[in-house]
């Protein structure tokens, strides 16, 4: 029986999350069964094991190829040289994602997941890394500019990353609930937050307008 390369393999291991971030999207975590991903997928119950242990290995599969995007934009947000530039970029990519239709199933998908961390440790583990990778970059890029004197020394970079994820969480729910978040005011009011409570005022001066972020 002829061997499947690399690429093939990973071809499958894709259809089946694929399939899986759909049926978790409409149906839930608790209520999809590996059968119901076999038959979206359309491979068979033992190539889907080839893969996937159990239900838990996939939801841990599909955070973790989250991650990788974000670990993707943040490296986007540091290799800019100014660090207002970069924490604008990572705030603009991660405000398109609320925006776009084709990442719905990953929205809802990811809300389950709050949910399902607060009793599943292996979730809980996954989604506490995610968080962690996006929490440090906003840090990072913070003390960056609080080092070249456009972001207030007494700002703690910390608590401001927190307060950032915590915001785009909410967005994310507010718009997988179907509400009209009206996103394209939030992103204004976000920037004027940012440059009233963040910025110095060489900041300000240097930045009358977040790059990236202010863009019609």
């Amino acid at each position: 029986m002829p061997k499947i390369t690399e690429a093939q393999r990973e071809t499958r291991r894709q259809k089946i999350l694929d399939a899986a971030l759909r049926c978790f999207s409409r149906d839930g975590f608790h209520n999809t069964t590996t059968a119901d991903i076999v038959r979206e997928s359309g491979v068979s119950q033992g190539t889907l094991y080839l893969y996937f242990a159990t239900k838990d290995e996939i939801i841990v599969a599909l955070a973790d190829d989250r991650h990788q995007g974000d670990a993707f934009l943040n490296a986007m947000a540091q290799s800019e040289q100014d660090p207002v530039e970069g924490l604008a970029l990572l705030l603009e990519l991660h405000g398109e994602s609320l925006d776009d239709p084709r990442r719905a199933d990953l929205r809802r998908v990811g809300i389950q997941g709050w949910a399902e961390a607060l009793r599943n440790p292996t979730v809980l583990a996954s989604v506490t890394e995610g968080s962690s990778l996006v929490r440090k970059e906003i840090v990072r890029l913070i003390a960056r500019g609080q080092r070249t004197g456009q972001i207030r020394r007494e700002i703690e970079p910390e608590a401001v990353a927190r307060m950032l994820i915590a915001l785009f969480r909410g967005l994310t729910l507010e718009v997988s609930l179907g509400e009209d978040a009206g996103l394209a005011n939030v992103g204004p009011l976000i920037e004027d937050m940012i440059r009233g409570a963040l910025f110095t005022e060489a900041g300000r001066a240097a930045h009358p307008k977040i790059p990236h972020a202010s863009k019609e």
